[in-house]
């Protein structure tokens, strides 16, 4: 059992399981219909996106001082008590059932689910 971090919108691997959108907008031209069976998202989930200020300054990065001054941001916003449960709720989950998190974003390395990936391997979750 494990959580997967996935670009949604891509095909699902064998054994995801559900798959939770943690972004702040639906994909766009999509009718609401074809999120799942189009492997965007079973569930939306935007408590763990980011904001939208901090997602622009994201898109903005460009530099490595750039993207750690979104890092340290993003971070902050996932210590607030909502956001910090959620991420102890799929932690814990991690242990029981197989699901995926996931973003629009080609670049993982440039994208807010790298830094859940941390965050929840942080908290003790199974991570692939």
């Amino acid at each position: 059992m494990a959580v997967h971090i996935v670009r949604l919108g891509t095909p699902r691997a064998k054994g995801e399981g559900l798959r939770i959108g943690t972004v702040r907008r639906p994909p766009r031209g999509v009718p609401r219909e074809k999120f799942a069976s189009d492997d965007w998202y079973d569930v939306w989930y935007p408590n763990l996106a980011p904001s939208a200020q901090t997602m622009q300054l994201g898109l903005k990065a460009e530099t490595d001082k750039d993207w750690a001054a979104f890092s340290k941001r993003y971070k902050a916003e996932m210590a607030q008590p909502d956001a910090s449960r959620s991420l102890d709720l799929l932690a814990a989950l991690s242990k029981h059932a197989d699901f995926a998190v996931g973003c629009y974003c080609e670049n993982e390395a440039r994208c807010h689910r790298s830094l859940l990936r941390e965050l929840l391997a942080q908290r003790g979750a199974e991570v692939r």
